[in-house]
């Protein structure tokens, strides 16, 4: 694999923290500077160093308005990636079958729920996305003092699909992460690039209607703090702490084999396993939402992602927010949980559009990318030595409406408005089937995501 000793030696370099000391702000000479200056010319230093923090929110009652549950997630990825959204019914399966995840095959249950899915187009699993049960995942790629493993096996990504895929509330899903993980491991590249392998460990927030738990995992180990009440952030560096409320039976042991900690000392999970002494939460907008006491509605949520200025919404030369998606999940069971999914790049100019699950969803093409089946480069050994189109209809009517806000400005602005009055009129409506004391009759939002979606494209032509 290319530059893997330089992925190496950074790794070594960010276990002792010399990353953080005097020589590299020029204040020393450090006698390894021959070897750094070799991982600078290294693209996964460049790259992956470099790559911003992905943002997720929840807020739980009392902090929310109406004792809803609200979440809010922006997918930070490289810059050309293009998410869709996807939608899979639930299924049975016969004994003994097996699914193919992005990179290995493993076994298949008896049944699967049906999933909606905010995904990297190219491969398997999700960066985001919610089940018929309530249940809402999603990932953010760690670096720890462990090397990530560049072997392929099940990408975070791959985790949180088939934690939806099997998991009826947020403890059933995170029972299925932590067990498949303990199987088949982590691994892989996480970006579809051909020259370098991005690797990464995972953390995870899996919420339902009474709980979330934020899992966080090196290697096959792992620990999960679990929250019922309040505000929560995380991004993309370890957050949990001493309040561990699960973790990995050898956790500890193996954190003390490695000279990481010894037992006669609290155990802090992030002190213990991040790279360097910094390790402070990096949640932004967090303490503006603890302020929002029975304020915090899904229009508040999609405010700070939208947030651009203060960093929520990333736009930089080499990464992009590519997707961006809210969950509404009301704890009173007879209301429906309700998942906003942009499917295009940078909320600021995005739609958020909503999803209901029903049982005769109507399936969405305009949001779904190419397929290439066998000749798709992901399926390919070596992987990703070409890069194939995979933009789909809303997409590129999306690229044009960006191209218009930023070089027409009357007009612009003008089609800025026009989608955020289309925006506003479905979260009206939305709040209004929340609100109701009234079954909603699942008829009158199968279209619910497909209208929105074929709507926002004629508004774009």
């Amino acid at each position: 694999m290319p530059c893997e000793k330089g992925s190496i030696l950074l790794h070594r370099f960010w276990q002792q923290n010399v990353l953080d000391q005097p020589w590299l702000k020029g204040e020393i000479k450090w006698p390894g500077i021959r070897q750094f200056l070799m991982i600078l010319k290294c693209p996964l230093f460049s790259r992956m160093a470099l790559a911003p923090p992905s943002y997720c929110f929840v807020a739980f009652p009392p902090h929310t308005k109406d004792g809803l549950v609200v979440i809010g997630k922006n997918s930070a990825r490289p810059r050309d990636e293009v998410q869709e959204i996807v939608y899979f019914a639930s299924a049975t399966h016969d004994p003994g079958c097996k699914v193919e995840c992005t990179y290995i095959e493993i076994d298949q249950v008896p049944k699967t729920n049906a999933v909606a899915l905010s995904r990297p187009s190219w491969l398997w699993g999700a960066e985001m996305g919610a089940n018929e049960h309530g249940v809402f995942i999603t990932n953010e790629a760690i670096i720890t003092k462990e090397p990530a493993s560049e072997t392929e096996a099940l990408l975070g990504m791959d985790l949180v699909r088939l934690g939806l895929e099997r998991g009826g509330t947020a403890k059933e899903a995170l029972d299925v992460i932590v067990s498949l993980l303990e199987e088949y491991g982590q691994g892989g590249n996480y970006y579809e690039d051909g020259s370098v392998c991005h690797a990464f460990h995972t953390a995870y927030l899996i919420v339902d209607r009474k709980e979330a738990w934020v899992l966080e995992t090196v290697g096959k180990h792992w620990a999960a703090e679990n929250i019922t009440e309040g505000v929560k952030c995380i991004c993309s560096q370890l957050s949990l702490t001493t309040k561990i409320d699960a973790e990995h039976p050898e956790l500890r042991s193996y954190a003390e084999g490695q000279g990481w900690w010894t037992a006669d000392t609290e155990f802090n999970f992030s002190q213990v396993f991040s790279q360097a002494d910094n390790h402070s939460d990096c949640c932004l907008a967090k303490e503006s939402l603890e302020k929002q006491e029975g304020a915090i509605t899904v229009e508040m949520m999609i405010d700070i992602l939208r947030d651009k200025p203060g960093g929520i919404c990333v736009d930089s030369e080499s990464f992009l927010t590519t997707s961006s998606m809210v969950s509404v999940l009301p704890q009173n069971l007879s209301s429906p949980c309700i998942h906003f999914f942009t499917g295009t790049p940078d909320p600021s100019r995005s739609i958020f559009k909503p999803f209901i699950f029903v049982d005769d969803v109507k399936l969405v093409s305009k949001v779904q990318s190419p397929i290439f089946g066998s000749d798709d480069p992901v399926k390919k050994i070596p992987r990703f030595q070409e890069k194939p189109d995979r933009r789909h209809e809303l997409y590129k009517a999306h690229e044009w409406a960006r191209s218009v806000m930023e070089n027409e400005q009357e007009k612009g602005e003008k089609l800025r408005r026009t989608m955020l009055d289309l925006e506003k009129q479905g979260l009206d409506a939305m709040e209004s089937i929340i609100t109701s004391s009234e079954v909603l009759d699942p008829s009158e939002v199968e279209d619910l995501f497909y209208d929105c979606v074929d709507t926002e494209i004629k508004f774009f032509k």
